[in-house]
């Protein structure tokens, strides 16, 4: 349509526009009125409005737009539903049965139930954040981490930002600023959501040189690269991925050695924050401790994958290398807040009492497939009576579960799945229906060969009765 020319309506659009009721008779309605008390007026006289609008835009739009009985109380019912769909939190808790215990897209770690206390502990009153009660003068917040973080992993200093990939740029920015940074083509990942290292890296003003190829570097080639320019040797642990086959990279020794003879800072990206040997319970990790302990100058990590706490970018090394980090300007652009150090606090903690199973991360990680076997056959037996007759069929079979939040590339737990097929829906069906909470809140499953699937590693036992709740309502 040309610009100045004017959409034609019909008779019965025209009386469908009249019959719409202004704002002001929209705010004399009982429900409004009452809403209007209830919350911000002027939140309500805006959605009012936007609804208004969006009614006349599409009566004008479509000539056969005629399903709505636009009175007074129909409008105010949309007005009222948007107003609280506004209000309603986005953020909610879910159901994870997928079996990925660090899932990315579902908050990764679960924190420990401690942490909870600390939280309301921490948030409602006043706290010594930076201030040093026995000096009566300002202080630094890292002092209530530090010393539990070198305790945990050997480092002579530690401080925190507020996520892995933070660490990295203001740890390069600090050391490497203008410099050369000598790094592996074969460690340039990305490391989700479309970011990737190098981006990150030249953020910091460093400049990347890359050596070696994708599967192979040699110690030479970083020999080889070393100028009056180097600042930095970079290792990044591949956490998001594998590559096999016909590889080869140096040895954390042969790197470390070669840092001491050439004088430069090792600094290592670990990613996934493993603080404790996991091996025996199939994650196959280096810990932080493996690398301090091996003379890596600074490592760093993350502290809501492996390590089982809130978001936060966790470097520990040199003391003299960490506070060069601490008093460049950018970490106080990134340094975190005094709710993630309560609750790293609280996480740390637990390690330092050898209480793993009140991290959720690790005991969900130590479960066994037997324990997992036991918690399937007693979740079945007390769903089938919630299930509609013969519509259901249920069986518990092997399966894999994974640590998953970009920590354990190709590394896969045994652990017992729930099969769920239904006569009345596809598995497909069921999984939408699970996600949309028929019963109050939304459970994430997935979906293999036509079955719906439910991993019990990731399911609190205090969800398994919501659960059960849940699917009756998504099954019938």
């Amino acid at each position: 349509m040309e610009a100045g020319s004017k959409r034609t309506i019909s008779a019965e659009q025209a009386e469908l526009l009249r019959q719409i009721p202004s704002v002001d008779e929209l705010l004399a309605q009982p429900r409004l009125a009452a809403l209007s008390k209830r919350v911000d007026r002027n939140l309500v006289v805006e959605v009012a409005r936007a609804v208004l609008a969006d009614l006349r835009t599409r009566i004008a739009g479509d000539s056969n737009w005629t399903a709505l009985g636009l009175n007074a109380s129909t409008v105010e019912e949309l007005i009222s539903t948007e107003v609280e769909r506004i209000l309603s939190r986005s953020l909610q808790p879910v159901i994870n049965a997928t079996g990925v215990i660090l899932h990315t897209n579902l908050g990764r770690a679960p924190l420990t139930e401690t942490v909870v206390d600390e939280f309301r502990r921490t948030a409602t009153q006043y706290s010594n954040l930076e201030y040093d009660l026995e000096a009566g003068a300002r202080g630094k917040r890292d002092v209530h981490t530090e010393e539990l973080l070198t305790r945990l992993t050997g480092a002579e200093a530690a401080i925190v930002v507020n996520n892995c990939a933070a660490a990295v740029l203001v740890t390069l920015a600090a050391l490497a600023r203008g410099g050369e940074v000598i790094v592996s083509r074969g460690e340039l990942i990305e490391i989700g959501d479309g970011f990737r290292i190098p981006e990150i890296m030249e953020q910091s003003g460093a400049i990347l040189r890359e050596v070696g190829t994708t599967n192979r570097t040699h110690l030479a080639d970083y020999e080889n690269a070393i100028s009056e320019k180097t600042r930095v040797l970079l290792r990044v642990h591949p956490s998001n991925f594998k590559v096999t086959g016909f590889t080869d990279k140096p040895s954390i020794e042969e790197l470390v050695a070669l840092g001491q003879r050439s004088g430069l800072p090792l600094v290592e990206d670990l990613g996934s924050g493993c603080l404790v040997d996991l091996s025996e319970f199939g994650v196959c990790e280096p810990t932080v401790k493996q690398s301090v302990d091996a003379g890596v100058s600074v490592v760093m990590f993350s502290g809501d994958k492996l390590l089982g706490g809130p978001q936060a970018g966790l470097i520990a090394g040199k003391k003299d290398l960490v506070t060069r980090v601490r008093r460049y300007p950018l970490f106080r652009a990134l340094r975190v807040d005094k709710l993630t150090i309560a609750a790293l606090e609280a996480t740390l903690g637990a390690y330092l009492r050898a209480a793993w199973d009140e991290i959720p991360g690790l005991r969900m990680i130590r479960a066994t497939s037997q324990e997992l076997k036991h918690r399937a056959e007693n979740f079945v037996r007390e769903l089938r009576p919630e299930l509609p007759l013969d519509e259901v069929e249920i069986e518990i079979a092997d399966g894999s579960s994974l640590a998953g939040g970009g920590s354990t590339p190709s590394q896969s737990l045994p652990t017992k799945i729930i099969r769920i097929a239904s006569a009345r829906y596809s598995a497909t069906k069921l999984e939408q229906r699970l996600r949309r909470a028929p019963a109050g809140v939304s459970v994430v499953a997935r979906v293999e060969d036509e079955k719906l699937i439910l991993d019990l590693r990731t399911v609190f036992r205090e969800q398994e009765p919501l659960l059960i709740k849940t699917l009756s309502a998504a099954l019938h």
